[in-house]
């Protein structure tokens, strides 16, 4: 029989040899090359253990309503209608479990939809008041996009919220949408101060919020007291999420990204504007209210959101980000998981604490 202490060695000396594999191949990860560039084959990614159990049962919602979805190349007519039976049923929704009344107005020969809570206006807010700006992808969103975005805030923070109908393409171009709003808020300023008013939106509404904070300053607009930029603020979309987050989302990786200055709105434009990406002007940038900045993990958006946080807290904004693990691009469109109701807070204290300073 071997000595005990010769087999601890021969032990130890093993684990050592294997804890010096280990560690060169953290340094060198099997297909990464020499870009940083990654190669993953067979590699599974379990649903966050952080995500609420009413998100899990939404994500499958979720990632069965991106399989019937029409491509993004097809008529625009069906992607419209589309997404909008999704929102419609989303906005039914949210009015069971936030009450609003709903009113159609047109605010300086645009479009617009006056959310108000049903239980009243609260005192604090009665001079304060907040701009929604719909997501999709500047092509469909319009009337029920914006009330999914507008019933909960409106809602919850006792607040008007007035959701913009602004121009999209492909009938319309880069910056019909930043003249729509900019129309709309020069009327509001006839009766609330610049710093009163607050304006937000998720997704494309997220980068054309940013956009039009960009407009105001070029055409020596007063800025608005807070912004919201979700899941899209002032940069191009790009970084690890934009080829991460498909893939977690079920979809193809993709071969190329597209980029937000390829869709038909902005046909023409330069990406290199800072009216279309705030983000190539640190000077425009330093001009930004407080901005809230939200996002998730399985956002296809988060790492360009996250860039965004950085470059505007370089620029000396106040900029305040929040990421969910395991949640999607737009996860708090709907009303029913945790996550959404935290989202909504987060928005509705954020103005509250901004608005009137």
């Amino acid at each position: 029989m071997s000595n005990p202490s010769h087999r601890r060695t021969r032990l130890i000396a093993c684990l050592g040899a294997l804890l010096s594999c280990a560690s060169l191949a953290a340094a060198q990860p099997p297909g990464v090359d020499s870009q940083g560039s990654a190669t993953v084959a067979g590699f599974a990614v379990p649903y966050s253990t952080y995500a609420s159990p009413q998100a899990h049962r939404m994500f499958q919602r979720v990632l069965d309503e991106g399989r019937h979805a029409p491509p993004l190349t097809g008529p625009i007519a069906a992607s419209r209608a589309y997404y909008d039976r999704i929102n419609t049923d989303r906005a039914e929704r949210m009015r069971r479990l936030y009450p609003v009344r709903i009113e159609q107005r047109t605010i300086a020969g645009v479009p617009t939809q006056v959310v108000t809570p049903a239980q009243g206006i609260a005192a604090t807010q009665q001079r304060r008041v907040l701009i929604n700006l719909h997501g999709g992808a500047f092509l469909w969103g319009a009337g029920s996009g914006g009330l999914v975005e507008s019933i909960p805030i409106a809602s919850l923070g006792r607040i008007e919220v007035i959701t913009v109908d602004y121009r999209q393409g492909p009938e319309h171009t880069f910056p019909a949408a930043s003249e729509d709003v900019a129309a709309v808020y020069r009327a509001l300023l006839k009766n609330y101060p610049a710093r009163n008013i607050g304006i937000y939106g998720c997704s494309a509404g997220g980068f054309l919020t940013a956009e039009s904070v960009a407009w105001f300053i070029a055409k020596k607009l007063p800025v608005p007291g807070a912004i919201g930029t979700f899941c899209g603020s002032v940069t191009e979309l790009d970084g690890d999420s934009a080829y991460v987050a498909p893939v977690l989302n079920g979809e193809p990786a993709p071969r190329t990204l597209l980029k937000l200055a390829d869709l038909p709105y902005f046909k023409g434009a330069k990406a290199t504007d800072p009216l279309v990406f705030p983000a190539n002007s640190p000077a425009v940038l330093a001009q930004f209210p407080p901005t809230l900045l939200i996002t998730g993990t399985r956002d296809f958006t988060m790492s360009s959101v996250i860039q965004s946080q950085r470059l505007l807290t370089a620029a000396g904004v106040d900029a305040e980000l929040h990421v969910w693990d395991g949640m999607w691009h737009s996860f708090f469109s709907d009303p029913e998981m945790p996550e959404s109701r935290e989202a909504y807070q987060v928005i509705v204290d954020f103005f509250g604490r901004r608005l009137g300073r």
